[in-house]
């Protein structure tokens, strides 16, 4: 067996893993410059707006993963050509068509929304803030121009996804590896003409212009679907609103475990602590994603197999999918974790941009934990089911609440034991526990016929 068989890298993986890559090299390099551009309050600011442009996910309520599970399962009866043609079940065609022209109306809605709402929202955090002792960043310009750009992004979304979940997994992991190559030119741009919190809104733009290339290649099967006119369409309240609900909540609560730290440090301990903790949670996030390429790439596959009623081969690809993936985060973790510790022999200046190498590799620990969560969760709602609402709530909760308690007065220490307890004490626990029922019941209901590949 080659390595790279056993690895489970195949060209979907590879790409992901490469853009991820480029993602992490590109945050270095950006890394480097806030030290060596940005004062220490300035990095504060930056990562506040980073963290709450991330906002963006309580517009998108987790409609992409809906939306390529939607397609995926329609696409198994359907063959797509290359001229944007389609050919197989009227039904299914029909049904496809609907999918991508609801989620382009609801992503148009949610871009506006999160445009109209979020400007105002931040222009009265910052101004707050900088009136409560904050050293005075011109950060008016930069929060506006990041804000419109996501909003844009945000429209593009429902494009990607559909495109992935109709089968085109490689093209699209090509398109994001792309992406990551724009985002590092686009963030260094501004970073050297001293205009660096600009660099937020040019990474985004960076993506838009390749993802807007990427989806002009396919415009033909997009407008034909798009001008079609479906006999059968998706029924919202009965096929997507029961699933959807739950998974909005599911990602809003993701915010709230990880990114609120960021903005709660600012407000109570200021910029300069913000900075340190936005930069750990940086690299560390960078660190989950790249791990997680094994996973995400996934996510077609298994509503695939779902659909057929092949839940032995879901089983075995999943597990094995897991393994690969923590092995990579276990190996990437510990050099990330070596790396800062040598910091302040190294890069003192750097170092001090930074959380301490202690608070660095609890907040490694928590990442693992939360790889661990979303792999399973990427299996659980390839059924189209979410799960993981009670667990997220919790999760959500119990963090909001430490670090409520903690950060006030231990700052970046108490943020860092906060999100740790709650992911891998608590999160992590519930997870798996939701998991194993989960598997008990897809693995016995499956009969031997129908799991060996023969629909059901």
């Amino acid at each position: 067996m080659s390595l790279r068989r056993a690895l489970g890298i195949d060209g979907a993986v590879a790409y992901t893993f490469m853009a991820r890559a480029v993602n992490i090299l590109g945050s270095t390099g950006t890394v480097l410059l806030i030290v060596r551009f940005l004062s220490p309050a300035e990095q504060g600011y930056y990562y506040t707006l980073l963290s709450l442009v991330s906002l963006q996910m309580v517009f998108e309520l987790g409609f992409s993963f809906v939306i390529q599970q939607l397609a995926a399962h329609e696409c198994i009866h359907l063959e797509l050509h290359p001229d944007g043609s389609v050919s197989g079940d009227p039904v299914a065609h029909a049904r496809l068509a609907s999918t991508l022209q609801l989620s382009l109306r609801w992503y148009t809605v949610a871009a506006a929304a999160m445009a109209t709402i979020l400007i105002p929202a931040g222009i009265v955090f910052f101004a707050r803030e900088g009136a409560a002792g904050q050293p005075h960043v011109a950060w008016q310009g930069p929060w506006i121009a990041a804000v419109l750009i996501s909003a844009l992004s945000l429209w593009c979304m429902p494009f990607y996804s559909f495109l992935e979940g109709c089968g085109q997994i490689r093209p699209v992991a090509a398109m994001r590896f792309r992406q990551a190559i724009a985002a590092a030119l686009f963030a260094w741009a501004p970073m050297l003409l001293h205009r660096g919190l600009y660099s937020p809104a040019l990474v985004i733009l960076g993506q838009i212009v390749v993802g807007l290339h990427y989806v002009a290649t396919n415009r033909r099967l997009l407008l034909g679907l798009l001008f079609h006119r479906p006999s059968a369409a998706i029924d919202w309240n009965r096929e997507v609103w029961p699933f959807q609900w739950r998974i909005a909540v599911s990602w809003m609560c993701s915010y709230f475990t990880v990114q609120i730290f960021i903005p709660i440090i600012f407000a109570l301990r200021g910029a300069v602590e913000a900075g340190q903790i936005g930069m750990a949670l940086s690299v560390t996030g960078y660190m989950t994603i790249l791990a997680l390429a094994w996973s995400s790439t996934k996510t077609t596959p298994f509503g695939r197999l779902i659909a057929r009623r092949q839940f032995h081969e879901l089983d075995r690809l999943f597990l094995r999918t897991l393994r690969q993936s923590l092995a990579v985060f276990a190996v990437i973790a510990l050099a990330a974790c070596g790396l800062v510790a040598l910091l302040p022999a190294l890069a003192p200046r750097l170092a001090v941009r930074i959380v301490s190498p202690q608070l660095f590799a609890v907040l490694m620990l928590a990442a693992g934990a939360n790889c661990i969560v979303q792999s399973l969760a990427t299996l659980l709602r390839a059924f189209k089911n979410e799960p993981f609402l009670m667990q997220s709530l919790v999760v959500a909760s119990l963090t909001l609440a430490l670090a409520a308690l903690t950060a006030s007065r231990w700052g970046n220490a108490g943020a860092a034991d906060s999100y740790f307890a709650a992911t891998a004490g608590v999160g992590l626990p519930f997870a798996m526990a939701i998991f194993l029922r989960a598997r008990r019941g897809y693995m016995t209901i499956c009969a031997p016929v129908n799991c060996d590949g023969v629909a059901g």
